[in-house]
């Protein structure tokens, strides 16, 4: 028992280096996840937080939450984070604007509130003997976990499965933003545009036209060739291709004129033979 007890208080270089390291990795990404301006790279930080939690807890014997804690949180909860962050593009500039009035001053209160407390449990506790993990994982770490879970500490389970369930529709509440006037058409945002000088751009060459390509202009909603839609190069070469309505009356006439001219020749070969 001597030989445990001294074990159970004593640290091993291996373990106080992996501390140190860790120890200091986890708080630099936990600072790095309030500190960060980007909502991508500070929940790219808490990941990587958490990750070296689940290391603490696989390096203590608690397989269990280490596992729990890659898989679950780290492995879905924040990568779902991070998937809706890049998707939705939230900045820093979002978290300016107040939803609720007075919301700050609260979480404040809150935050302060909630640090006395901490540092009063913290002081209040006493540890005299270190028993270690041996008896509570004789039976499994699972076992002994649901065990102490579902026995013990099971009213402190489900009041804290309503403070996150509090938590998740506090958040919900916080990020919802009511519209307070209608809506604007897609009539009235294109005619702003235009009232400010924002003209839409000429359509691409050959847009609308019978021929895309480069060197043929686009034709406008009336359906004359806009010669700005070419480059001035092929301009000042004389390159544009005419598509014009009489160009292409010209060309079909030299169409049929061609194939008129091939059917006589086809049916003078005829008569010769």
């Amino acid at each position: 028992m001597t030989g445990l007890a001294v074990a159970a208080t004593t640290t091993s270089t291996g373990e106080a280096f992996q501390f140190w390291v860790l120890g200091t990795v986890a708080v630099i990404g936990a600072l790095s996840t309030v500190l960060m301006r980007r909502a991508v790279h500070s929940a790219l930080c808490l990941a990587g937080t958490m990750i070296i939690l689940a290391v603490f807890y696989l390096a203590n014997g608690a397989y269990f939450l280490g596992i729990v804690q890659i898989v679950v949180y780290t492995g879905a909860i924040m990568m779902l984070f991070l998937f809706v962050v890049m998707l939705v593009g939230v900045t820093a500039a979002d978290s300016l604007q107040e939803t609720i009035k007075g919301q700050r001053w609260l979480a404040v209160a809150c935050g302060l509130g909630f640090g006395v407390l901490l540092i009063a449990g913290i002081g209040n506790a006493s540890l005299k003997h270190f028993n270690g993990l041996g008896t509570a994982n004789a039976g499994g770490n699972v076992q002994g976990l649901a065990a102490l879970i579902f026995t013990k500490y099971v009213f402190a389970f489900e009041i804290t499965g309503a403070l996150l369930i509090t938590a998740a529709v506090g958040a919900m509440v916080l990020t919802h933003r009511e519209r307070t006037e209608q809506a604007k058409t897609q009539r009235q945002m294109s005619e702003e545009r235009t009232r400010s000088g924002h003209v839409p751009p000429l359509p691409a060459p050959g847009v609308y036209a019978r021929h895309n390509a480069v060197d043929v202009a686009g034709l406008l909603p009336d359906g004359t060739p806009s010669e700005l839609t070419v480059m001035q190069t092929l301009r000042q070469r004389g390159q544009i291709r005419d598509v014009s309505s009489e160009a292409l009356a010209d060309l079909k006439a030299l169409e049929q004129r061609s194939e008129e001219r091939l059917g006589r020749s086809k049916e003078e070969e005829e008569a010769a033979k």
